[in-house]
């Protein structure tokens, strides 16, 4: 079973509900409309057919509108994913969803506290193969909010994974807005760090004590697991942020999904979408928006600023 996860960078319908951000309102001088969406519903289906995952989470979907224009669009391209879900019970501007091929047993949403600023994070509950496993979908505060913001949503995060149990199969993946060593690489960036050097990703889930490669890693019962660090050093991006290299993504797993008996991640298996279209130069091929003093123009062209992530899991 393949799992994938990708912010798609905005994914709006041509509905006016009034919360969209300004050069997504329909219609208007910023050139969103129906041509536009077509454009990008068929750019972001494309990815996601190559992912060709099991189980695709997804990030930045504007609502259930959206999500289902995507998935019909991907059937039309032969890829039907028959299960789908999205935190839609907080009004946020974007959310996090789901496209899946398996069915789930249940879904949750764990609320980050009630502000708008905090985006709801997705749990769902699976059966494959006689193995139930845990998936939660994450997004992050942005960087433009210092590290005291992640944390909260980190700790949403941790208080539940206590509650189903660290014994329990567990994957976590999502936009963290953070890399996957930030504690290292965040510390003199002091409009970052006001939090003495902790992070939500490294130091709350507890994912900075296991740095080895999978195969190699030894990890206590109650640690995470970042499978950043199965993968190669110098293939360990899928962000660049003024020519700098980033993981804002990640895929983390609980000490049972490494350990060998039941419900495993495959080694060797996690990787990063670097298809030639999915690059422009030297750049990401992002979403392209023209700025003039008249603001945004979508050009229809271009797919996400991120690239998408994926990994494989046997039941045996």
């Amino acid at each position: 079973m393949k799992i994938a996860e990708y912010n798609v960078e905005n994914l709006f319908d041509i509905h006016n509900d009034g919360s969209e951000y300004k050069e997504y309102v329909p219609n208007t001088r910023s050139n969103w409309n129906t041509r536009t969406y077509r454009i990008k519903l068929e750019h972001t289906a494309r990815v996601i057919k190559d992912l060709d995952a099991d189980i695709v989470a997804l990030v930045e979907i504007e609502n259930i509108r959206a999500l289902k224009d995507l998935r019909k669009t991907l059937q039309k391209m032969g890829e039907y994913y028959r299960y789908y879900a999205i935190a839609d019970a907080k009004p946020t501007t974007v959310k996090v969803a789901v496209l899946s091929k398996i069915p789930f047993v249940s879904k949750k949403e764990l609320w980050v506290t009630r502000s708008m600023q905090y985006r709801n994070i997705l749990e769902l509950k699976y059966n494959f193969e006689g193995e139930t496993f845990y998936l939660f979908v994450n997004h992050w505060k942005s960087k433009r909010g210092p590290e005291s913001k992640r944390i909260v949503s980190a700790k949403t995060l941790k208080k539940r994974i206590e509650q189903i149990g660290h014994d329990k199969n567990i994957i976590i993946t999502g936009d963290f807005n953070s890399d996957y060593e930030e504690y290292i690489k965040f510390k003199r960036r002091y409009s970052l760090n006001d939090t003495h050097g902790k992070t939500g990703i490294n130091h709350v889930l507890g994912t900075y004590q296991a740095r080895a490669s999978a195969n190699k890693v030894k990890l206590q019962s109650t640690q995470l697991y970042n499978l950043w660090y199965d993968l190669d050093e110098k293939e360990r991006w899928n962000y660049i942020h003024k020519r700098n290299k980033e993981t804002l993504d990640s895929i983390i797993v609980s000490a049972p999904v490494i350990k060998r008996g039941g419900f495993d991640y495959k080694f060797g298996s996690f990787g990063v979408l670097k298809q030639a279209y999915l690059f422009y130069k030297k750049r990401i091929n992002r979403w392209y928006m023209r700025y003039s003093n008249k603001g945004a123009r979508h050009m229809g062209k271009g797919y996400s600023d991120h690239l998408p992530i994926y990994a494989t899991f046997v039941a045996r």
